[in-house]
């Protein structure tokens, strides 16, 4: 795949914190990821100046965050870094989590062994990542994507790096028509020559009430069970060992 154009640094949580699909997927975060956190002493999270997403991962320990840029950091608290050469020892973590962090390493599986790398035997990998290559847009160029994902990917590349699947489920399935509907229009307007709106995609007040609306009641349902389609892959892993 062409690597991806140039884009602005950081996440665009960063430029707009309060849209619809950041408070959602703390939400969905949370209900699919949370029990499989516990408390660990030290937990890893990369890509973490992405920062609406990942309050729920507070706990007692030491958590360390790390991001390529150094955006959304707390002054003399994160560590600026790449996923793909983390700079912490062997099993350094109970836990490391990497939200929508994957697709954006050109080599997945440097990537995926370096988060592994640093866990601790017994301890666990939280993951999430876009789903569907079929959704490919002018978007995913902008953000920095080299892939998107299917579940039985994600699982391929977790289970070839050593770890053993606790849950994988796909998310923001309440949503997902629109979802689609978005990435068709976006087609359309390439092939009329039309140009992609930047950042994005604005909603107005009553369809944003609608979409977090939506998300509540599928994080009700994620509690529970996994869904079958979405427009995300959340996964959790355990690495083998104790």
């Amino acid at each position: 795949m062409t690597a991806p154009a140039a884009h602005q640094p950081g996440s665009s949580s960063l430029r707009q914190p309060d849209y619809w699909w950041y408070r959602a997927r703390t939400e969905l975060l949370e209900a699919v990821l949370e029990p499989y956190l516990g408390r660990p002493v030290r937990s890893l999270d990369v890509g973490s100046a992405d920062g609406p997403s990942v309050g729920w991962m507070a706990h007692d320990g030491r958590r360390v965050t790390l991001d390529l840029f150094p955006e959304g950091q707390t002054p003399g608290e994160g560590v600026c870094g790449s996923a793909t050469a983390l700079p912490f020892r062997d099993g350094s973590f109970e836990v490391v989590a990497a939200f929508d962090v994957v697709e954006h390493c050109e080599d997945e599986g440097r990537a995926v062994a370096e988060l592994v790398r640093v866990l601790a035997p017994g301890g666990r990998l939280l993951l999430s990542v876009p789903a569907y290559q079929w959704a490919w847009s002018d978007h995913d160029v902008r953000a920095g994507h080299f892939r998107r994902y299917t579940r039985r990917r994600l699982t391929a590349v977790v289970e070839g790096a050593g770890l053993e699947i606790e849950r994988s489920t796909y998310a923001f399935s309440a949503v997902f028509p629109f979802f689609a509907a978005e990435r068709i229009a976006r087609r359309l307007r390439r092939r009329l020559g039309r140009p992609a709106p930047e950042g994005l995609t604005p909603v107005s007040p009553r369809m944003d009430r609608l979409l977090s609306g939506l998300s509540r009641a599928e994080r009700r349902v994620l509690r529970r069970r996994d869904l079958p389609f979405g427009s995300s892959v959340l996964l959790a892993a355990v690495k083998p060992g104790s």
